[in-house]
Parts: C-alpha cells; sequence; structure tokens
C-alpha cells in the first residue's frame, strides 16, 4: 500500500529545493524531508482508501480490497501520517509549514476528488512542486529562488500523471507522446540552459574567493554533471514513453508510468546539480540504484502514482 521503491523519489525533492534556494542542506532540510516523506506516505495509504472500491474491480490484488488491510486502517494511517507532516514542518519554520499546509491539502483534494478529473494531472504537478519549494523553504528561509525548478519538476508530474490515467486500459498515444516531448524539453533545459545561480553560490564559486564548500562546484563541474544527469534522465523516461506511443496497451502504459516515476531521481538530481550544488546533486542521484535494489528485494515491478 505504502509503495516503498516510490519513496525513494521524495528526498530529492527537498534537496533540489535547498540546492535551488541557494543553502546547505541542514537539520531543516532533513525535517522537511520527514515532513515529505509523511505527506506522500499519507497520500498513498488515502489513495487506497478512496479508490477501494475501484481496485476491488480493477485491481484486486491490493491490500485494502484483498482484505489484508481494513478500510478503517488505512483512513486512520492518513490522518496520522498528515498530521506528522504537518508537525514535522512547523519544527523547520514558519516558512516551511507555510507550504506544508497546501501541499498537504492538494494531496487530500486530489485523493477524494480532483484526481477522476480533468484537473487531476494538474493537482499531482501542483504537490510535487510544492514539495520541492517545501525545502527551499525549510532550509533557506523563502521559496522565490526555487520556482524555475519546482516548475520543471511539475511539469515532469503532470506528464507522467496524465500518462497514468490509461494504465489499466490503455488505448492513448497521445499521453504518453506528450510526455515523451516534455521529456525531451526537460532535458535540454536542465542540460543546457545557462541559469543564474544563487547568490551564495556565485560568491562560492567566484575565482580568488573563499567559502566553496563541499556542496558548491565551479560552473563549468556542475554544468557537466547536469548534462550528465539530464542525459540519464532522458534514458530512464524517453525510451518506455516511446513504446507506449507506438503499442499503448496496459503492459507498456504501466511500464512508461513506472519509468516516469523512477525518472524522477536524475532529473531532481540535474536540477540540484543546474542550481550549482555537485555533492548534493550526487546524493539525490546515489538514490535511484537504492530504490532499484528495493525493487528487486521486493518482488516489486510495477511502480505507479494512482
Amino acid at each position: 500500500m505504502l509503495r516503498l521503491p516510490a519513496l525513494f523519489t521524495v528526498p530529492g525533492d527537498a534537496l533540489a529545493g535547498a540546492a535551488a534556494a541557494g543553502a546547505r542542506p541542514g537539520p531543516r532540510t532533513l525535517l522537511a524531508i520527514g515532513s515529505s516523506l509523511c505527506l506522500y506516505e499519507a497520500g498513498m495509504a488515502l489513495n487506497d482508501w478512496a479508490d477501494r472500491a475501484e481496485d476491488a474491480v480493477e485491481r484486486p490484488h491490493r491490500p485494502l480490497p484483498s482484505g489484508r488491510v481494513r478500510p478503517a486502517a488505512a483512513l486512520t494511517a492518513a490522518c496520522g501520517l498528515t498530521g506528522a507532516g504537518l508537525v514535522l514542518a512547523a519544527r523547520a519554520g514558519r516558512p516551511a509549514l507555510a507550504v506544508a499546509a497546501p501541499l498537504a491539502a492538494t494531496v487530500w483534494a486530489y485523493d477524494l476528488g480532483l484526481k477522476r478529473t480533468p484537473a487531476g494531472p494538474a493537482a499531482m504537478a501542483a504537490a510535487r512542486s510544492l514539495d520541492l519549494l517545501l525545502g527551499a523553504a525549510a532550509t533557506g528561509g523563502g521559496t522565490r529562488a526555487a520556482l524555475p525548478s519546482a516548475a520543471l519538476l511539475g511539469s515532469h508530474t503532470l506528464a507522467v500523471t496524465a500518462v497514468s490515467r490509461r494504465e489499466t486500459t490503455g488505448g492513448s498515444a497521445l499521453a504518453p507522446l506528450a510526455a515523451l516531448a516534455t521529456t525531451g524539453a526537460l532535458t535540454r533545459l536542465v542540460a543546457h540552459r545557462r541559469i543564474r545561480l544563487p547568490a551564495g553560490r556565485r560568491a562560492a564559486a567566484a575565482p580568488g574567493l573563499p567559502g566553496s564548500g563541499p556542496a558548491e562546484g565551479p560552473p563549468r563541474a556542475t554544468g557537466a554533471l547536469a548534462t550528465a544527469l539530464g542525459a540519464a534522465y532522458a534514458a530512464t523516461a524517453a525510451r518506455p514513453y516511446l513504446h507506449a506511443t507506438l503499442n499503448p496497451s496496459p503492459v507498456l502504459t504501466q511500464r512508461a508510468v513506472g519509468s516516469g516515476v523512477r525518472a524522477t531521481i536524475p532529473l531532481q538530481a540535474a536540477l540540484a546539480a543546474r542550481s550549482g550544488a555537485a555533492a548534493t546533486s550526487l546524493l539525490v542521484a546515489a538514490l535511484a540504484p537504492a530504490g532499484r535494489m528495493l525493487t528487486r528485494r521486493a518482488g516489486m515491478r510495477k511502480v505507479s502514482i494512482t
């Protein structure tokens, strides 16, 4: 029910947000990550509770329709995890709580109603963007500098969610084709577009000036790293999207969704590198093999966001 392999896509949101804000990860970043993890898992539990009747027909193997978890227990877990996420955000400071509250509201609104409407993909994208801004607010005290990174990550999530709406029925080549085009555009943006580094990183990267730390690197090095990670992002997502476009069967659509979810990690890492945080980007990138290892050990072949 909690989809543990997908959980590895969550910490990179806060870390990429901290990088975009020009701040080094610290204790408040860890609180933001904890808040994100709680809110993400609250969404997973609430999703299964809200979809229990539909899953009884289309996905009878899931925990609630199979009887392994009671509906009341899933709803209780969603409420408890939401509360825990908000408490952790409050511990990270008022700016973090100011982002976490609408994030929690978006998660609940998506699962309880928006998911089945045309606004569903946009709501999911907003949740992922807010999650990145949560890391920026907790670590740097503001979100303005992180808005471009949040928009790029939200665009990726919008594309994946649009594809996921047909993962059980298939039959639509338009959504994976749009996701393929989005992947190409995002790859170009994170790998080739020159950006203005946050003020702290500009000072650290300036020749002859002290202050460069383990979380920062010179623009040329981080640019090359962003290009490499952007290529890894494209390699993870593009081919399954192409297959689903050519043959939009349920099996290939599900594979495209799973690959899109996994591609979130190299995208987050590329965004951190794009912001000049080389060490942070490598830390985020290391979450990808950890997630794959858990998937193999647990025997999980499908990773979905719905």
